[in-house]
């Protein structure tokens, strides 16, 4: 069966996620510095098993130990989900090089380190996907987001040179990129200033972004089938960004 680990799994995409990555038959192991109870009862009552191991992405130490604990437990690992992420809004002349190294610490550096221990065993099993989720930021540029965008930014590049690395051994790299998603942590930042009516105004699609509207490509990119599509950045935000 295929083996798969999401970051971030305690809430927000990550949990939906790591939910629908189970009910599509997957064996998941859910990362997140957070305890995952209650990821864990929603996949119970689909009818699957959660691994919960709490992780820190950005402690190399705390990442190798909770990927060895997966292995260890599964067997095997095939898919990797890097969706830990932060987005504090922040102008940029407020922007401490605190809250600079904060936020590059855990969007860019999380998934080098989640990466680098789950690479071994991708190239054990034969065959690989990795999922980094960026932002249409990368693409929008919005004002007070200058860290988060650049750490995205970053994330592109990351999936892009690592495809090219990592293809002759059947691995693949893709990004997804979700606009403005309407969940508990983007209502808190972003949603009670309007935020999601402003997005929306700018979409295709006039409606708020749910999570649920990102499954079907994540589920397209980590199925053993889409061994072809690899370095791309698949934007799926209602059409705000069109490239």
């Amino acid at each position: 069966m295929t083996v798969a680990v999401v970051t971030g799994a305690a809430n927000g995409l990550g949990q939906t996620f790591a939910l629908a990555l189970a009910r599509a038959r997957y064996r998941v192991a859910g990362f997140d510095v957070a305890a995952l109870d209650e990821t864990e009862n929603l996949v119970e009552a689909a009818g699957s098993e959660l691994l919960p191991v709490r992780c820190d992405v950005r402690d190399p130490e705390s990442v190798d130990a909770a990927v060895e604990a997966v292995v260890r437990e599964f067997g095997a690992l095939h898919v990797v989900v890097n969706n830990a992420g932060i987005y504090p809004p922040i102008p940029f002349a407020d922007t401490t090089i605190d809250d600079w190294q904060r936020i590059m610490r855990v969007n860019l550096d999380g998934p080098f380190l989640v990466t680098k221990a789950a690479v071994p065993h991708l190239r054990a099993a034969g065959w690989g996907r990795i999922v980094n989720i960026v932002s249409a930021v990368v693409f929008l540029g919005p004002p007070e987001l200058v860290a988060y965008t650049t750490s995205k930014a970053g994330l592109v590049g990351f999936t892009r040179a690592l495809a090219t690395e990592l293809g002759p051994d059947n691995i693949t790299v893709n990004a997804i990129a979700p606009g403005l998603t309407h969940t508990a942590t983007a209502a808190r930042t972003t949603g009670a200033h309007g935020g999601f009516e402003r997005v929306r105004d700018l979409q295709c699609v006039p409606r708020i972004e749910e999570p649920e509207d990102l499954v079907s490509t994540l589920l397209y990119v980590c199925d053993k089938g889409s061994g072809f599509l690899t370095g791309q950045t698949i934007n799926v935000d209602g059409g705000s960004a069109k490239h």
